[in-house]
C-alpha cells in the first residue's frame, strides 16, 4: 500500500498543479491535498511590492504544519519568507521549470512594440522597475489575483499587457498566451523562480525525506 501524506497547499489552480507535479515524481506516495486559504489569497488589495520576502502566502500553511494538521507543505520557492518559522525546514527544492519572465499582450505585440503609454500589469518591485527601465513611457498597473484572473484583465481591457512567470503558464498549459519570452539580461528574475519547495517540521525531516527520497532526482541542490 502507498504511503499517504497530507499536503498543505493553496487552492489556486497553479498551486494544485504544483502538487500534481510533485506527485508525478513519487508514485509510491499518495499525496492528499488539504487546501488552505492564506492571507495572500484573502487580501486582494495589498500590493505585493509591500509584502515581498514575507510569509504573506505561506503563514497559514506554516501554522498547519506546526500544529501537525498536515505532513508537508508545497510552495513556489519564491513565495517562501526570508526566514522560515522556528521548527520548520525546507527538505527539497526542485530544479527550475523555467527561470524566465514572459509578456502576454494584446495583438501578440512584443514589449518594444506596445503603443505609447500602454498599460502593463506587474506585481513585484523588480518587474515594475525593469519595465520602466526598458520603456519609460509605459504605464505600470499594480495587479493581484491568480494567473487566470491576471490574464482576464487583458480581455477586460483593464491592461494592455502583463508580465508573468514563464513556469506558471507552462504548469497551467497556457503557453499559447505568451507573446514574448523576455531576455534574462534585461529582465533578470527571482533566483528561485520556477522552483518548488517542500517544507516539513524539523522533527520529521529524516522520516519525510526518506519517504520522499524519489525526489532526489529533481532537486536543484
Amino acid at each position: 500500500m502507498n504511503t499517504i501524506l497530507k499536503v498543505g497547499s493553496r487552492s489556486s489552480p497553479l498551486a494544485l498543479k504544483q502538487v500534481k507535479e510533485i506527485q508525478e515524481f513519487i508514485p509510491s506516495v499518495q499525496l492528499v491535498v488539504i487546501p488552505i486559504e492564506t492571507q495572500g489569497d484573502k487580501d486582494k488589495f495589498t500590493p505585493l511590492s509591500e509584502v515581498e520576502n514575507s510569509d504573506f502566502f505561506t503563514r497559514e500553511i506554516d501554522l498547519a504544519l506546526l500544529r501537525g494538521d498536515i505532513d508537508i507543505a508545497i510552495h513556489s520557492s519564491k513565495d517562501l519568507p526570508d526566514v522560515l518559522p522556528e521548527g520548520l525546514k525546507v527538505i527539497f527544492e526542485t530544479k527550475s521549470l523555467s527561470p524566465f519572465d514572459v509578456l502576454v499582450a494584446k495583438g501578440n505585440l512584443k514589449l518594444k512594440d506596445l503603443p505609447l503609454g500602454a498599460r502593463v500589469g506587474a506585481s513585484s518591485i523588480r518587474r515594475k522597475s525593469q519595465i520602466l527601465s526598458f520603456r519609460r513611457d509605459l504605464k505600470i498597473v499594480d495587479i493581484r489575483g491568480n494567473i487566470q484572473e491576471r490574464l482576464n484583465l487583458i480581455s477586460e481591457n483593464k491592461i494592455d499587457a502583463l508580465i508573468v512567470a514563464h513556469a506558471a503558464l507552462i504548469r497551467l498549459g497556457l503557453e499559447d498566451k505568451i507573446t514574448e519570452i523576455l531576455n534574462p539580461v534585461e529582465f533578470p528574475t527571482h533566483p528561485k523562480q520556477g522552483r518548488l519547495a517542500i517544507v516539513v517540521k524539523e522533527n520529521r525531516c529524516q522520516e519525510v525525506r526518506f519517504i520522499l527520497s524519489e525526489l532526489d532526482q529533481v532537486t536543484g541542490n
